[in-house]
């Protein structure tokens, strides 16, 4: 890490230095009944990605409560990427996408379109998530299903983009046509 001409601290691959969160949804996890290895694996994920810190929070499958930390992630703490997991499926407390969905301006389906379609050819499991994402302000907020072999498919999946989605939310990106 470092300081530009402009006094921002920026990373060791030249960008602004990328501040996440990770929002796990899971009563159990809430409740400290279960270890949130879902959320370590990917606050591993994005710090090897180049964030330089990950805020980390756990919250009960309860749709204001969910609304209320996104909202405050995006609005308060600035974060620029917000990867939710759990709480996606068709279980009657399965609300993540209804909160992320109270909280965005704008959906980017083809980022979710994306994880699902990939998640199907691993299992037809994968057709049953519900998992949305979309922007607030400018942080991209996406959802994710709630194990770990999961979280690290999904991953996998939005990998090569983030950078460049992450750059045009922040106005320093290029037009994504080629020439």
């Amino acid at each position: 890490m470092g300081k530009n001409i402009a006094g921002e601290t920026v990373n060791d691959r030249g960008g602004r230095e990328l501040r996440v969160a990770v929002v796990t949804v899971s009563d159990k996890g809430a409740a400290g009944e279960r270890r949130d290895d879902s959320g370590d694996l990917l606050e591993k994920l994005l710090l090897d990605f180049g964030a330089a810190h990950v805020s980390r929070a756990i919250v009960p499958d309860e749709l204001p409560r969910i609304a209320a930390v996104l909202s405050s992630l995006c609005e308060h703490e600035r974060s620029q990427l917000v990867i939710t997991n759990g709480g996606t499926g068709l279980g009657p407390r399965d609300v993540t996408p209804e909160a992320t969905l109270e909280v965005i301006d704008r959906e980017a389906p083809g980022i979710a379109e994306a994880i699902r379609a990939r998640s199907i050819e691993i299992t037809p499991r994968g057709m049953l998530s519900r998992a949305v994402c979309g922007v607030c302000r400018d942080t991209l907020i996406i959802n994710f299903p709630g194990s770990p072999r999961a979280c690290e498919e999904c991953f996998g999946v939005i990998r090569p983009v983030l950078g460049h989605a992450l750059d045009l939310l922040a106005g320093r990106g290029r037009e994504c046509g080629r020439g």
